[in-house]
């Protein structure tokens, strides 16, 4: 039931986000424009997501945004080094004029292959993005929030939840503050 529950609440998203789009007429292929540039990147990690730990590990590192399609996309490279070792991931983000929606694509050098892109939007200065994935042969949800947008900081965090998104629980926090503007 709670699979069925989350394959219901993935796939209305998309088409919620679509009529409301559309009916603002909003157009948000540069949403991301804020984040073109070079960034020093702290980043928090739950070492164990939706097993009751609470044991994090820390990276320092760089994040380099690239304007893609005039802004229609972008790509994303971040590089960071911490008690854990090193973490090396890539995000290409596409904006769906159609939808009037981003899907945020995301692998890591360990992986090799893009993870299941989360869909969504901006709204009021703030993007959330959500996905279903497995995790421990689970069904998940996943949620990407974007906030605290400044012209030289910004929050990134995501969170699992294994009830069908009643409850959620953040497993990635990362801080970009800028370092310099363009490529």
């Amino acid at each position: 039931m709670s699979l069925l529950l989350c394959a219901l609440v993935i796939a209305s998203l998309p088409l919620d986000g679509v009529s409301q789009s559309k009916s603002q007429g909003r157009d948000g292929q540069h949403d991301f424009d804020f984040h073109i540039g070079t960034w020093k990147t702290h980043l928090k990690r739950r070492l164990r997501p939706l097993t009751g730990s609470n044991n994090w590990v820390e990276y320092e590192g760089t994040t380099i945004v690239r304007k893609v399609w005039n802004g229609r996309a972008n790509l994303v490279e971040l590089a960071a080094e911490g008690p854990a070792g090193r973490f090396e991931g890539l995000s290409l983000r596409l904006y769906n004029p159609e939808a009037r929606q981003w899907s945020l694509n995301f692998s890591n050098s360990a992986v090799g292959t893009m993870a299941v892109p989360t869909i969504g939007e901006f709204k009021n200065g703030r993007g959330e993005f959500y996905n279903q994935e497995t995790l421990n042969g689970r069904a998940i949800l996943v949620r990407f929030v974007i906030s605290d947008i400044t012209p030289n900081s910004v929050r990134f965090e995501q969170a699992y939840s294994d009830d069908g998104g009643k409850t959620w629980e953040v497993n990635w926090i990362a801080v970009d503050t800028r370092v310099k503007t363009g490529p």
